[in-house]
């Protein structure tokens, strides 16, 4: 993958640029049956208050349905298109089945038109096979991982990520995931070979404000630019320090460097090592 730069025509090209699309399949049509229009909340919640600030707006968006499960075993599947989603970061594939079914699925980096592609508890080692982590090579990588099994994938599903098999036991499979946590996961659960597809998605840069306008991302202000009333930065003439010990959210809580799990949750005796 790779990304695009313009000439600086305008302010806002400066400092803009895109993903490459050109590697993906060209003149293809989405599959009518796999498309779900995704409704707008606006970061309101069923009262209509606001929960999640900073969004609204943005184009309307048609998300394609992706198959996580991929329970089709050990049915030889063809890569026929790679295709674009507006519903997220990685780009997707199209594998025509030997049975007929057509479906969706997130496409590793390197995968081209034509591959031929399996499901199975034993694979051959390649990008965009699926199998049982605990047959996996330890220092492979997956992605779209199953954290308890047939729930589908959950773990390692943006573009470029991926997670590294470390260990195996005879029950778990210890895997880096890419936050840097490292995790038990069931050695029956599945995982796809492979890195995330759009290597190179986390070096775009938006540019302008209209851009992130479009992608349904509101204005942020900086808490030092508000009244007193309105955060705990605020206030003061000019440009000033926050004065504070420590940063604070709207609502006076610890705002960097807080721990938000939960300790008591039954998945936690899983992880190895915190994130951080």
């Amino acid at each position: 993958m790779a990304i695009k730069i313009y000439k600086p025509t305008s302010p806002g090209r400066r400092l803009h640029s895109v993903t490459d699309y050109s590697v993906l399949t060209k003149h293809t049509k989405p599959m009518k049956a796999n498309i779900v229009s995704m409704s707008k909340t606006a970061g309101r919640n069923n009262q209509g208050k606001i929960t999640i600030r900073h969004q609204g707006g943005g184009h309307k968006q048609k998300v394609r349905m992706i198959d996580f499960d991929r329970q089709k075993m050990n049915i030889p599947a063809k890569v026929e298109t790679l295709e674009y989603d507006p519903g997220r970061s990685a780009f997707i594939s199209r594998l025509a089945y030997k049975d007929g079914e057509k479906r969706y699925i997130l496409a590793p980096d390197g995968l081209k038109a034509g591959d031929i592609l399996i499901t199975s508890e034993r694979a051959e080692i390649k990008p965009g096979n699926r199998m049982m982590i605990k047959h996996v090579p330890v220092g492979s990588f997956v992605h779209d991982i199953e954290i308890l099994g047939s729930r589908g994938g959950q773990l390692a599903r943006s573009a470029g990520t991926y997670a590294i098999v470390q260990t195996q036991e005879p029950e778990y499979s210890t895997l880096k995931l890419p936050s840097g946590e490292i995790r038990k996961i069931p050695g029956k659960s599945f995982a796809t070979i492979g890195q995330v597809s759009n290597t190179d998605w986390m070096y775009v840069r938006i540019g302008k404000a209209g851009r992130n306008r479009h992608m349904g991302i509101r204005p942020s202000v900086r808490g030092k630019a508000m009244n007193p009333i309105d955060h705990p930065h605020g206030g003061g003439e000019g440009h000033n320090p926050i004065g504070l010990k420590y940063p604070k959210t709207p609502w006076g809580k610890h705002a960097l460097g807080v721990k938000t799990r939960n300790k008591k949750k039954a998945s936690s005796k899983f992880i190895m090592q915190r994130r951080k």
